[in-house]
């Protein structure tokens, strides 16, 4: 990854990242780093726990939480987990390549036990560079509308409401398609407005 993302993070060893400062301080926060072997149990257990919460698993999150490596990453996509001092994986996103330079932002979600506590908004600026830095065009993302927080995080980032479903759409509960398209007059810092 690297460091586009106006003042995400400064690189650490081995391609990671630390997350952006809160407060003036750092240390409470993860690191972000891309997709391993050793966090693939992770991607599905953070994503299952969430989607049993609110929802029910569907055919097209068995075959992504069972398979990232053939479903994203294969297919030039990213998946990115958020890192807390203990090496544990206590947050999760993806970029899905949909098309030449189009991608999804799924799979995001952070441990009961860390919302609240800047970790989704670390996870979302790491995406965002991430996209940036594979030079995409398009960034859209499905959710529902019981999500509050999620889609508050949403956008405060930049993405805005479309109509929806999305054409083509996966996802029976998804009620909500989002468009990243951040203000060009504003610099984009992922600070909320």
């Amino acid at each position: 990854m690297s460091d586009t993302c106006g003042g995400f993070g400064r690189r650490t060893h081995f391609g990671q990242q630390r997350a952006p400062m809160m407060g003036g301080m750092n240390a409470d926060l993860p690191r972000i780093v891309d997709f391993a072997p050793r966090w693939r149990e992770d991607f599905a257990r953070l994503n299952i726990e969430w989607l049993e919460r609110w929802f029910t698993i569907e055919p097209i999150d068995r075959d992504v939480l069972g398979d990232p490596e053939t479903h994203i990453l294969q297919p030039g996509g990213r998946v990115l987990f958020a890192i807390d001092g203990h090496e544990r994986a206590i947050g999760t996103v993806a970029l899905k390549r949909e098309s030449d330079g189009v991608y999804e932002l799924t799979k995001m979600v952070v441990a009961p036990e860390a919302r609240g506590t800047g970790v989704g908004r670390a996870l979302m600026l790491g995406a965002l560079d991430t996209y940036r830095a594979m030079g995409g065009r398009e960034l859209f993302l499905e959710s529902s509308s019981k999500l509050g927080p999620a889609l508050a995080l949403y956008e405060s980032v930049g993405f805005r409401h479309h109509p929806a479903p999305r054409p083509g759409s996966h996802y029976a509960r998804a009620d909500v398609y989002m468009v990243w398209e951040p203000d060009p007059a504003e610099p984009f810092d992922g600070k909320p407005a």
